[in-house]
């Protein structure tokens, strides 16, 4: 056997690099910062995540494989025929050394040697290599032979064929396996993403105030059944939502009947109050059941408004008449401003219902003086007073809160909130820049369609 066979693999080498890339741009007037272009929505999804981790798994196990597989193939071929080339090198060595004539595959100093193997031959030692000649891969083996160099050439094309095929069905196989791998993968990680979705959806829905909405997953159903992670934050939810509506239920029970409980004895007192002989007992009197009858109609509407079944008596208004006979209706000095009419489709009653608590708090809270503007279908009721509480601008309206003095209960901004919602508006509580509460009410403007498609 040959000492040290030279054995270089067969394959192209690897090409320079080259220089460095130079760096990417920076932000104008940021140095040293590089740009970062916006990730897509979707590239933070979770199946996208998981299709990415699945893919890049399973592209290194098969590349690992793959790559165990074409080294022991490409040895034992190569081995084979090297085994073949050296013991045709015996023979040939032996019928040279007897001056017998040498077969056509070998040959001193042949025509195609690569010179790394004839340079070994010369020194004395044997080896192979495999090589191209007259474009087919070839095996060579050679050894020394007074001076020179004594080879014989193996036909390698069918050792190629194999391990070329072999690559070729790994990648296949390998492209196939992933393809599977991830449409399983994702099967399974889009089914877990849905009800995450679902179960998103419904605590929306809980937090828009339908108290009545559930996930329902069957899996919180029967305790028998295994429970994934899912399926427990589900019923987490579920049951908090069930706990709050319950809580609020009560509360609204409570506010309705505490209000209706209220209103019989109320009656026989103000009855009562007005027989009372004339003076200032008999007037302080009267004044304390008209406020105590008033906080119990407004516990009514509330207590009406919570149940979220009120129905609305929708009509077309111009809106600046509508805005300034209620005005004019108030003993309360407002000014009113009509930057621009519209037309808007509400509820006049409650319509007056909202302005009349928002002018109402305005004059009661605030400070003159008290604007109202009507910019299209925006209105805007505004005071000059110290403006709305930190807890209101974050929070909105609560009941039986205040922070002016400790005077109100905070029904009658609640009652405007819970009467916007019920005629479709949009109320918002902003304090203006330059001091004093500012309220905005955004009603649905009507568009009249005949007016409409008249338009060239």
């Amino acid at each position: 056997m040959s000492p040290g066979p030279a054995h270089p693999s067969p394959g192209p080498a690897h090409p320079d690099p080259g220089p460095a890339r130079p760096s990417r741009p920076a932000y104008p007037g940021r140095p040293g910062r590089p740009r970062r272009p916006r990730r897509p929505a979707w590239t933070a999804t979770l199946t996208w995540k998981a299709a990415v981790f699945i893919t890049l798994m399973c592209c290194a196990l098969a590349a690992l494989l793959g790559a165990l597989v074409h080294v022991s193939v490409t040895r034992q071929t190569v081995d084979a025929s090297r085994e073949k080339a050296l013991a045709r090198l015996e023979d040939v060595t032996r019928a040279y050394e007897a001056g017998e004539p040498l077969p056509p595959f070998a040959g001193v100093d042949p025509e195609g040697l690569p010179p790394s193997l004839r340079d070994l031959a010369t020194r004395g030692s044997r080896g192979t290599v495999v090589a191209d000649h007259e474009g087919r891969p070839t095996m060579w083996a050679a050894g020394p032979a007074d001076g020179r160099a004594l080879a014989v050439r193996v036909d390698y094309s069918l050792g190629a064929r194999t391990i070329s095929g072999l690559d070729q069905a790994i990648l296949g196989s390998s492209v196939l396996a992933i393809a599977a791998t991830l449409l399983v993968g994702a099967f399974a990680v889009t089914r877990v993403t849905r009800r995450l979705h679902l179960t998103a959806l419904v605590a929306r829905r809980i937090s828009a105030g339908d108290l009545d909405a559930r996930v329902n997953d069957p899996r919180t159903k029967d305790p028998s059944r295994p429970q994934d992670e899912v399926a427990t934050v589900s019923g987490a939810l579920d049951t908090m939502a069930s706990s709050l509506q319950g809580k609020l239920l009560s509360e609204q029970r409570f506010t309705a009947d505490v209000a209706h409980e209220l209103r019989t004895p109320l009656t026989g007192l103000s009855a009562a109050a007005e027989l009372l002989p004339p003076g200032r007992p008999s007037e302080l009197v009267r004044d304390r059941v008209r406020a105590l009858r008033a906080l119990t109609e407004d516990l009514l509407e509330i207590s009406r408004l919570d149940t979220g079944r009120e129905r609305v008596d929708l009509d077309v208004y111009a809106l600046g008449p509508l805005v300034e006979r209620l005005v004019r209706g108030t003993a309360a000095q407002t000014r009113v401003r009509i930057v621009r009419d519209a037309r808007v489709e509400t509820d006049k009653r409650r319509l007056e219902r909202v302005l009349g608590n928002l002018l109402a708090n305005a004059h009661k809270h605030g400070a003159p003086p008290v604007e109202l503007t009507v910019d299209g279908p925006v209105v805007t009721v505004r005071d000059h007073g110290p403006g709305y509480p930190a807890y209101l601008l974050e929070h909105g309206p609560q009941r039986f809160r205040t922070e002016s003095g400790g005077k109100g209960h905070g029904l009658g901004l609640t009652i405007a909130r819970g009467q916007a919602v019920v005629i479709g508006a949009e109320l918002r509580f902003a304090n203006a820049p330059d001091g004093g509460a500012e309220a905005r009410l955004t009603l649905p403007e009507y568009l009249d369609p005949t007016a409409r498609h008249s338009q060239p």
